[in-house]
């Protein structure tokens, strides 16, 4: 499973149990309030629980970014009809 899939699902977990938790207090405060409060609460404590799991999808953002980028690379060069990257067009100019 993917770390940004698993990290997805940690946070949707965390914010299930902090709504079950506020739903079922019994304060006197409307649902959408309820709820409002476990958004900001689970993300708080998503902020210290899962930051393993931020750290490894962030890594994999980072490197699917870097693919692309280089992937984009290639394409202009090839586009360019060069093999170094475009750049004897601009140096030509």
């Amino acid at each position: 499973m993917s770390p940004f899939l698993k990290y997805s699902l940690a946070r949707l977990g965390l914010f299930g149990l902090v709504a079950l938790a506020a739903l079922v207090v019994p304060v006197d405060v409307s649902v959408p309030l309820k709820l409002m409060i476990a958004v900001i609460v689970s993300a708080a404590l998503a902020f210290f629980l899962l930051k393993g799991l931020r750290e490894e999808a962030s890594v994999q953002a980072v490197g699917m970014a870097e693919r692309r980028a280089e992937k984009r690379e290639r394409l202009r060069a090839a586009l360019n009809g060069d093999d170094d990257g475009g750049e004897s067009a601009t140096k030509s100019d």
